[in-house]
């Protein structure tokens, strides 16, 4: 069955295809995937890319689709032959400069197309219950004291799926805020994402054991969860925003 995520990859795939591939593009497909059958069964895909006609992108489509309804495993394999064929320097989306620059096409998310990095957004990652609305309270506070725009997921919904909404936030976001307390094991994954796309992630946590081995090293910013904590934490996360912005 296609879902939304695996019709998304098909179309993605079936654009690649339409602006890069030959006769001889679909022949290795139909050899590494063991659907040269399909592709040659077909009474329009080879000649309407020849010709130039208005209906291969349908065509291509269709074949597609039926790589990936008989066989989802062959379908990865026809869609990890033409990334690594036909490389998209344009998927590369870190926000930080680097000399070694990396290309990746992933499988779970969609990378967000015409969506710019908001060099004002703070996108926060928490857990999410009623214990934390204070701690929510004052990270928002503490943006907006340093002139930064603050969303969680909660305050979005664009896409069907939340984990593509998160993975939207965190992409247009200039700073990621997330909060250990907990060891949430969605805070967790979130923060993987945020490292991965480069983005400066700001730790804070009510107490060290809840921060990850991996990430020990780094500065946290510890708070208690009282009045006066949370506005010592206001003042310090407003520091730090600012120092990161100057």
């Amino acid at each position: 069955m296609i879902d939304y995520v695996l019709g998304k990859r098909i179309l993605a795939l079936r654009e690649k295809v339409v602006a890069e591939f030959d006769a001889g593009d679909w022949e290795e497909v139909g050899l590494l995937t063991g659907c040269s059958g399909l592709i040659s069964s077909h009474p329009r895909l080879l000649r309407s890319l020849s010709w130039g006609d208005e209906d291969y992108p349908g065509n291509a489509l269709t074949i597609i689709k039926g790589i990936a309804e008989q066989d989802e495993n062959a379908f990865d394999i026809f869609e990890t032959h033409v990334t690594e064929k036909y490389p998209d320097e344009s998927q590369f989306v870190s926000a930080k400069p680097s000399e070694r620059k990396i290309t990746f096409a992933p499988n779970v998310f969609q990378v967000p197309e015409n969506r710019a990095i908001e060099t004002d957004l703070v996108a926060v990652m928490m857990p999410f219950n009623a214990g934390f609305n204070v701690t929510h309270e004052g990270i928002q506070r503490a943006c907006a004291t340093a002139g930064y725009r603050c969303l969680r997921v909660d305050d979005i919904w664009e896409e069907s799926t939340v984990v593509q909404d998160i993975f939207n936030l965190i992409f247009r976001a200039h700073i990621v805020v997330v909060d250990f307390t907990g060891k949430n094991p969605n805070v967790m994954y979130e923060t993987g994402i945020a490292h991965t796309l480069g983005k400066l992630v700001i730790p804070i946590s009510q107490s060290f054991d809840d921060v990850p081995f991996d990430m020990a090293h780094h500065r946290i910013l510890k708070y208690l969860a009282n009045g006066e904590g949370i506005e010592d934490m206001v003042g310090k996360l407003a520091g730090k925003l600012r120092q990161v912005s100057a």
